[in-house]
């Protein structure tokens, strides 16, 4: 699957929106990108709980969908169900510093 440029926003306790663009081939992946984005500029000290919403719009045409962080960290926690997905989810725990559950 090609990537493509994908806006993803929050709306912080203050009612502040912040979005950052990144590339990715799905959607879970642009969430998990765009929050080591949100990190990396300042945003550690948001507690992104896991009823944040996380809204991606996807550029080109454009296609917005809404996840909670909740459903992500779901997501990443379940086993791929071929090779490839294993990989990706691997990658995308990486990308945020976290370990599968069960794991120490």
């Amino acid at each position: 699957m090609a990537s493509r440029l994908c806006r993803v926003s929050f709306i912080d306790g203050e009612r502040v929106e912040h979005s950052v663009e990144v590339s990715a081939a799905s959607l879970y992946g642009a969430c998990v990108r765009a929050l080591v984005e949100f990190r990396r500029a300042g945003f550690a000290e948001v507690a992104f709980g896991p009823t944040t919403r996380l809204t991606v719009t996807v550029k080109a045409p454009e296609i917005v969908h809404a996840v909670t962080v909740g459903k992500l960290q779901a997501w990443l926690e379940t086993g791929g169900k071929t090779p490839g997905e294993q990989a990706l989810k691997k990658t995308l725990r990486d990308a945020l510093g976290e370990r599968p559950a069960g794991n120490s």
